[in-house]
């Protein structure tokens, strides 16, 4: 069967290691806390995306996708920009569970993690209120261990305190825009601008990695076919159908699960459902680079995070240029974010911290830069995972199950 959509007409994996670069520099900013990551996003057709994620700890660059279900008229290829975050948190929060669990000599064996990650999506498009928000995080521990209860809910609260992503939970952390039209660097409106000129590459980086990967075995993103059941408390805000994320007004909620097991090989598995709007399980495996608890044998979990956050801001600008009827010929971002180590790099118990996300964006469009400054605005006010930034979330709300 011809391939119908640009991810598989690249005729690639949907995520594998970049190992070669030809004259392209894929490099990672210098951290300002323990690690960097870089990414890289272009849009293809549709909801389609493509990000190369270079991190600063190992030097590697992982090659993420990001697609949608029915709900935004995507192709339903690969996973949500959402479930990217979440498979990175989850993970996130598993690498501090264990390593925790280690530095104070308890055992814990057959660990499941279980996220339940809210955001809403409230307003007018066209009368410019529509605004995205983030709600606290449930995260459930389901542990095979001879520790008592107490002990294990501390070391998983412990963990979420420790793990990188609280310092984009603990407070609020403002993102920070670049932005270019047609080229030329135009100033921002209502969003935070960098203190620095927007950045420019000399060679466009998706052009410049090798065509050849090889598929794993198991793969690192598979697409089960299986689609969310209801929920039976599922709220009145919850949606579905074909494309209702493309309203012009809107009062949703959205709700994914994420589930991470670990394997015999230490790579850890997530299954992603997705239930409002209710869309397609993927998924996706994740491990540490090597000296930081892992082989580096899958996208570790910071670069999930970082993947998430600009799939998610990515899709903003096509959905309003949509809904909104305007033309944009071409978009794409370079984004940094910033995370302190966990408890196995630095090796104590201290709180995770993150620096505000860094964005450069790059817009073509017909229409006159008074729309790029719009639809930049637009695109940050409704991002979901902007606002997971700039809503104080106080960490998971623990629930500990013994078995």
């Amino acid at each position: 069967m011809a391939a119908t959509t640009p991810l598989e007409a690249l005729g690639r994996p949907l995520i594998f290691s970049v190992e070669d670069v030809d004259g392209g520099d894929l490099s990672a900013p210098d951290p300002r806390l323990d690690s960097a990551q870089r990414t890289r996003v272009r849009a293809l057709s549709g909801m389609q995306k493509e990000a190369l994620v270079t991190s600063s700890v190992s030097g590697d660059t992982w090659r993420i996708v990001s697609d949608e279900g029915e709900y935004l008229d995507g192709a339903d290829v690969a996973p949500s920009p959402l479930a990217c975050m979440t498979t990175g948190m989850v993970c996130s929060y598993m690498n501090e569970v264990q390593a925790v669990a280690e530095r104070r000599g308890v055992d814990l064996d057959d660990v499941t993690l279980i996220q339940d990650n809210y955001y809403t999506m409230k307003g007018s498009a066209l009368r410019g209120t529509m605004t995205g928000g983030a709600l606290p995080v449930d995260l459930t521990a389901r542990v095979d261990a001879d520790a008592d209860e107490e002990t294990v809910r501390e070391i998983v609260e412990t963990a979420t305190e420790t793990a990188p992503i609280n310092g984009l939970m603990d407070g609020e952390r403002i993102s920070r825009f670049a932005l270019a039209h047609n080229g030329e660097e135009i100033d921002p409106d209502r969003v935070e601008g960098l203190d620095r000129p927007v950045l420019h590459e000399e060679r466009d980086p998706f052009e410049a990695i090798s065509r050849e990967a090889d598929e794993r075995d198991p793969p690192l993103l598979y697409r089960t076919g299986e689609t969310t059941e209801r929920l039976p408390e599922g709220e009145e805000k919850y949606t579905s159908g074909q494309g209702s994320s493309l309203e012009e007004e809107q009062d949703r909620i959205l709700h994914l699960r994420g589930i991470c097991t670990v394997g015999d090989d230490g790579i850890k598995t997530v299954r992603v459902k997705i239930f409002s709007p209710q869309g397609t399980i993927f998924e996706l495996r994740s491990e540490e680079p090597e000296g930081h608890g892992g082989q580096g044998r899958a996208p570790d979990a910071a670069s999930y995070m970082a993947a998430g956050i600009g799939f998610c801001f990515m899709t903003q600008f096509g959905r309003y240029a949509e809904i909104v009827d305007k033309e944009l010929t071409d978009y794409r971002i370079v984004q940094d974010t910033h995370f302190s180590g966990g408890v196995r790099d630095v090796g104590s118990e201290e709180p995770g911290r993150a620096a505000p996300v860094e964005t450069n964006v790059y817009l073509d469009t017909p229409e006159g830069p008074e729309f790029a400054r719009e639809i930049l605005d637009m695109s940050e006010q409704t991002c979901f995972l902007h606002a997971f930034c700039r809503t104080d979330l106080d960490g998971p709300n623990v629930d500990v199950t013994i078995d």
